[in-house]
């Protein structure tokens, strides 16, 4: 099958993958994917190294000033909306959380800024719960292999779930951003220097 060897040159080129953001609990990481929407991991981890020097718990940081959250994370793109919705989702988690991250989608994904994905990359790297998050590198790299034809996040995700073992979603999902960085990259993009296209393209998969 084609999922399974696909699996298998993932598990070759980047057999022990760790998540690139920086993060000490639940609610940094949440912050920290937070953070990553259209902007580079270096360049989150560079911020909210400041950030979390001020404040790393929902307590600290809805005590702190809107505008100095947003001096902080301006770098970061998309500065305004960003820090409104950090300042809030913390308020949030202290009044109907008990300060705590929750673990339910449904739960997180009340919370201000973040959606499906972000709730995703929680789920599986806080809690370590069965999650297949699917940000851009994802959703392209299930095209251009023909893991999936889906239109939507949540389609590919679909599929992608259906195609690969529960107990490997989380790690498959950081395999596959990893190695779509390095080997098959959305421009430039050269098939023969690529392991998996060059599989691909050779038909030696089945279809």
């Amino acid at each position: 099958m084609k999922a399974n060897t696909i699996q298998k040159l993932l598990d070759k080129y980047v057999p022990n993958p760790t998540i690139p953001l920086h993060f000490t609990d639940p609610f940094t990481l949440l912050i920290a994917v937070l953070l990553s929407a259209q902007c580079t991991d270096d360049r989150v981890n560079k911020t909210t190294e400041q950030l979390f020097a001020k404040a790393r718990t929902p307590e600290q940081m809805a005590q702190l000033p809107l505008d100095e959250i947003e001096a902080i994370i301006h770098s970061c793109g998309l500065a305004h909306t960003k820090a409104k919705n950090i300042k809030q989702l913390s308020t949030i988690l202290i009044k109907k959380f008990g300060g705590q991250v929750p673990k339910t989608f449904a739960a997180l994904e009340s919370l201000p800024g973040v959606g499906h994905k972000t709730a995703s990359v929680v789920m599986v790297q806080a809690f370590h719960r069965p999650a297949f998050p699917v940000d851009t590198h994802v959703f392209r790299v299930a095209h251009r292999w023909g893991l999936s034809q889906g239109k939507t996040v949540l389609e590919v995700e679909k599929d992608l779930k259906n195609l690969f073992p529960k107990k490997k979603w989380g790690k498959i999902h950081l395999q596959m951003i990893l190695f779509a960085r390095q080997y098959c990259r959305a421009k430039s993009h050269l098939i023969d220097l690529c392991p998996i296209c060059s599989f691909l393209n050779k038909s030696i998969l089945p279809q």
